[in-house]
């Protein structure tokens, strides 16, 4: 997995680049079993202040874009605290990672049970072009 970090507006202290990287290595545990069926795993992670002048209100910004096989995910979040728009985006992108990895699945199985049918001679439909 390659981790591309970056700031924008803000300097990346050790601390934030620490916290980052804690973050994003939790959504490690999604990510390594497609590492090791020979998966391909980018991630692009930006924080930074939304504005220079500002003191209040939504000033920080954070960015994740993890591309998994040419298939993307992003997604950004405005915060008061870094940190906690840096969580919001570990949560999003894990709760969206996982929802697609137990779709594709699910459909799996569903297609998988529908050629047993077939073959066992109790359903006429042919799972492939989905007629009767």
């Amino acid at each position: 997995m390659q981790i591309n970090l970056q700031g924008k507006n803000i300097e990346l202290t050790e601390a934030i680049k620490d916290y980052v990287l804690k973050r994003v290595t939790n959504l490690e545990k999604l990510l390594s079993s497609i590492e090791k069926s020979g998966g391909d795993v980018l991630v692009n992670f930006e924080v930074g202040k939304s504005t220079q002048h500002h003191k209040g209100g939504e000033v920080f910004h954070s960015d994740c874009l993890i591309n998994i096989d040419g298939k993307k995910f992003y997604y950004g979040s405005d915060k008061e605290d870094l940190y906690e728009s840096v969580d919001d985006v570990k949560e999003r992108l894990y709760e969206e990672i996982r929802r697609n990895k137990d779709r594709k699945q699910t459909l799996f199985k569903r297609g998988a049970a529908s050629v047993k049918k077939m073959l066992k001679g109790l359903s006429k439909r042919n799972p492939f072009t989905s007629k009767y």
